[in-house]
């Protein structure tokens, strides 16, 4: 079953809320290292958005410049032992949130309905409630913008 655009974008949306939560205590790559159950959390949600990413490529959505993520995607699946933290570390703190940027000003400019995608995530992570808040964040933001 092939999923729609919408739904790759708010895959990506909240894997980054995640990232930032999950590192907003870190305050250098050595600390969020360090901690195994967050290191290992950040590294499951950027190998997320690699593999969005990779299918968001694949519908010309973005511009190939954004391979460089599914790329890393694929040094931290496949390369697990040699993941630079730094790397990771400037990926967290700079990266992230150009790339997240990029990707609101897509949907603006394009028109995009997150509304479907977003109420279906709500439903999927109806246990949390920290992922529950981000999603009725990024609702209110879509739908004020003008893309209902």
């Amino acid at each position: 079953m092939s999923r729609s655009i919408e739904f790759y974008l708010v895959d990506i949306f909240i894997a980054a809320d995640k990232v930032k939560r999950y590192t907003n205590s870190f305050e250098n790559a050595q600390m969020l290292m360090h901690s195994e159950l967050e290191w290992d959390a950040v590294i499951r949600e950027l190998e997320i958005i690699g593999e969005a990413t990779k299918k968001l490529l694949r519908y010309n959505f973005i511009e190939d410049e954004y391979q460089t993520i599914v790329d890393f995607r694929n040094h931290i699946v496949h390369g697990y032992f040699g993941i630079d933290e730094n790397i990771v570390w400037e990926v967290v703190t700079v990266l992230l949130d150009q790339y997240i940027d990029d990707l609101h000003q897509m949907v603006k400019e394009n028109s995009f309905d997150l509304t479907p995608a977003i109420k279906s995530a709500k439903s999927d992570y109806s246990y949390s409630t920290k992922t529950t808040e981000f999603l009725n964040i990024l609702l209110s933001q879509t739908t004020c913008s003008g893309n209902r």
